[in-house]
């Protein structure tokens, strides 16, 4: 009987070309997993392509709801974002997709995983870390860093060698984005987007929405929900975590509100530039961000703060399945125990504007805040305090001013 290999399978001509492939190098029986994590229409017409590409079996796996409870709530709750400004999309997704085909390897007793992620970029460090993590004893392929008998360096090269194995699919050999698509975002890369001197073309390269400049002249209204620091509600109607990123995709999208332009260190070394279409994800981030401003004290926002950054670092690199990243999320998760409450806004041409948070669980004090005396507080106090606290810097510029008389 023949080894099986798991091949993470999109049914574009990448991991199309590899079915063959594995079967004339490794002489492997082929099955294909298509993970699900909101890719849309990408997915229709999969089992049928698989089939006829020589592949034995074909796994559509929809994790669309385990990504969502069980990694982009994690990421949001912690507040991570990348250098500032990328949502960690793809990075999130990865972890889940590795998980998915560890177990569908273990299902059908496969000694391999193959993956078509280049030799340049992050995703082979995160897919590759979450196998070694979960399964050690698998082997790992990676086609396109075996230059040796991977010998294709185009997508006519793809179509040729699909075609001289009987595989007559109607790919294109035209040039387009690279693209990366999931419920959470769609990243772009390539075309113009390869110089960062260029202006992004922004009519021919978004998917989810609409440049600011496109979107309506009227601001829209939106009212989000918290509980425990998950999403539970838009504009009054209670939905799962799933549906409220869809809701705010189409929200967020007719707005123009989540596109980045970033310039980002991959961690293999090298700076890439790509745009991100994350209408929902932004729009959720901020909201929560908003609550926690309410709810949260001093120190914890400041040690969080921290923690986010370095969770967002841990995401990124592919080192989901590690100690630290279960520590980490414990310790925001705590954080999280009256992260409750509602959150209004309006949307208006890419921005997110404050319109109004409430909580239970509120710090915040009117009668304190006000510029009247309120009960708690005596102003003399503040005498005494400043007092103590830049006893530092007096007492430096007292020694700083000695030692210039000696």
């Amino acid at each position: 009987m023949k080894e099986k290999v798991i091949l993470a399978y999109s049914g574009g001509l990448d991991t199309t070309a590899i079915i063959p492939w594995l079967k004339e190098h490794f002489d492997y029986d082929v099955v294909c997993c298509c993970i699900d994590c909101g890719q849309g229409n990408e997915l229709d017409g999969l089992e049928e392509r698989a089939k006829l590409s020589g592949a034995i079996k074909l796994y559509i796996e929809d994790l669309v709801d385990d990504f969502c409870d069980d990694y982009i709530i994690p990421c949001v709750q912690a507040g991570s974002v990348y250098e500032n400004k990328y949502l960690l999309g793809t990075s999130m997704a990865r972890p889940a997709i590795a998980k998915c085909l560890v177990d569908i390897a273990r299902k059908e007793g496969a000694t391999a995983i193959c993956h078509g992620a280049t030799g340049k970029g992050n995703d082979q460090i995160r897919f590759e870390l979450g196998i070694k993590a979960l399964a050690p004893d698998l082997k790992i392929i990676a086609p396109w860093r075996m230059t040796d008998v991977w010998t294709m360096q185009s997508r006519e090269d793809e179509i040729e060698y699909c075609r001289q194995h009987g595989i007559d699919l109607p790919f294109s050999a035209d040039s387009s984005y690279s693209r990366d698509r999931n419920l959470w975002h769609i990243s772009h890369e390539g075309l113009e987007l390869e110089d960062p001197a260029n202006e992004p073309n922004y009519d021919h390269l978004l998917v989810l929405g609409v440049s600011p400049e496109k979107a309506p002249d009227q601001p829209e209204y939106v009212t989000m929900t918290f509980e425990k620091g998950i999403p539970v509600s838009v504009n009054g109607e209670k939905m799962k975590v799933s549906d409220i990123i869809c809701k705010l995709n189409e929200l967020g999208g007719r707005h123009g509100v989540g596109i980045v332009d970033i310039v980002e260190n991959r961690v293999v070394g090298m700076k890439s530039r790509g745009v991100y279409e994350t209408p929902g994800g932004t729009i959720l981030m901020e909201a929560h961000q908003q609550l926690e401003e309410l709810v949260l004290d001093r120190a914890t926002m400041e040690v969080k703060k921290d923690m986010g950054n370095k969770f967002a670092q841990i995401v990124y690199e592919g080192k989901w399945f590690t100690p630290l990243r279960e520590a980490i999320q414990a310790f925001v998760a705590v954080t999280q125990q009256y992260v409750t409450g509602e959150v209004t806004f309006k949307l208006y041409k890419g921005n997110i504007i404050k319109a109004g948070t409430s909580s239970p669980y509120s710090l915040y004090s009117e009668s304190l805040a006000s510029f009247t005396t309120g009960d708690l507080y005596d102003h003399h106090d503040a005498e005494g305090f400043i007092t103590l606290f830049g006893l530092p810097l007096k007492v430096r510029a007292m020694k700083m001013a000695e030692a210039g008389e000696k």
